[in-house]
């Protein structure tokens, strides 16, 4: 799906047809609950678990599909490698009626009790990913969805994989950025003890999106939430590629409780969700 251009603004720019510029999908192509993993490959694996999919677009390093899990509609988008682009995505997919965002991505544990192959449900995210700061001063914080949050951690129980719960640290940079040395070595001081640092105030581990999907979430108002798949341990020096058809699964599975518990807190005409609503005098 191409599309024509369409002058009109360059603040919102739209293209003909009214496809959203970057990721060139339209109105009827995006549902309420949004998948995003960085890589525009994940997507197909994700969509590929779903009752039914249909392919909606694939421009730059924007790839989307759209489908249902049982009777739920849900969309995935890759949103590429760091703040910039995963904003992108962002934007235009809440454009189209997206409210509902999880982050399915990959990521370097950091603490000790953690394995290549393990899961973490990322409660919130230090916001070094170069982006958000545009957006609100730091002081504003980057925080997951509580639902969101629960719907991961409930799938992870329901799916019996290993996970841990935490905070992470999101970063512009892969290199530089989370303590590795760049081209020829390059280092500045501040590097060498960041990792110590960050492990000294519990934070789990590091990647390059999550901060910016949570302070935009948060600013208008919708929910996210976000689960990785640890593929490298900077304690240990180990990198092994596992654990993403896991985060898959867990991710497509919080979609379908998620949206059971939306339906619960219509039902009951509640604002939020809560787990009293899941007795049987509330359902």
């Amino acid at each position: 799906m191409t599309g024509g251009w369409r002058a009109d603004s360059a603040e919102r720019p739209v293209m003909e047809g009214e496809l959203q510029y970057h990721i060139r999908c339209g109105k009827g192509d995006v549902n309420r609950y949004v998948l995003l993993p960085g890589d525009p490959e994940r997507t197909d694996a994700i969509a590929g678990e779903w009752t039914e999919s249909r392919f909606i677009a694939n421009h730059r390093e924007h790839r989307t599909w759209s489908g249902t899990i049982g009777s739920v509609p849900v969309t995935t988008c890759s949103t590429g490698m760091g703040g910039g682009s995963t904003s992108i995505a962002l934007e235009e997919l809440a454009a189209l009626g997206a409210d509902t965002f999880i982050r399915v991505g990959s990521c370097g544990a950091i603490a000790e009790g953690i394995e290549c192959g393990d899961l973490i449900v990322c409660t919130g995210a230090m916001r070094r990913d170069g982006t958000s700061p545009d957006y609100v001063d730091l002081s504003y914080p980057a925080q997951a969805h509580y639902e969101v949050t629960a719907a991961l951690v409930e799938a992870c129980e329901r799916l019996d994989v290993v996970y841990h719960v935490g905070v992470g640290c999101s970063t512009a940079s892969f290199y530089c950025g989370q303590a590795r040395p760049g081209f020829g070595g390059y280092m500045q001081s501040a590097s060498r003890d960041r990792i110590d640092d960050l492990r000294r105030a519990g934070v789990l581990n590091l990647e390059m999106e999550a901060a910016t999907v949570f302070t935009i979430s948060g600013l208008y108002g919708f929910r996210a939430g976000a689960v990785f798949a640890v593929v490298a341990h900077r304690l240990k020096d180990t990198f092994r590629y596992e654990g993403i058809d896991k985060s898959v699964r867990v991710a497509n599975e919080a979609v379908s409780i998620l949206a059971s518990w939306d339906a619960l807190r219509k039902a009951a005409n509640k604002r939020y969700w809560f787990p009293g609503l899941l007795g049987s005098g509330r359902s």
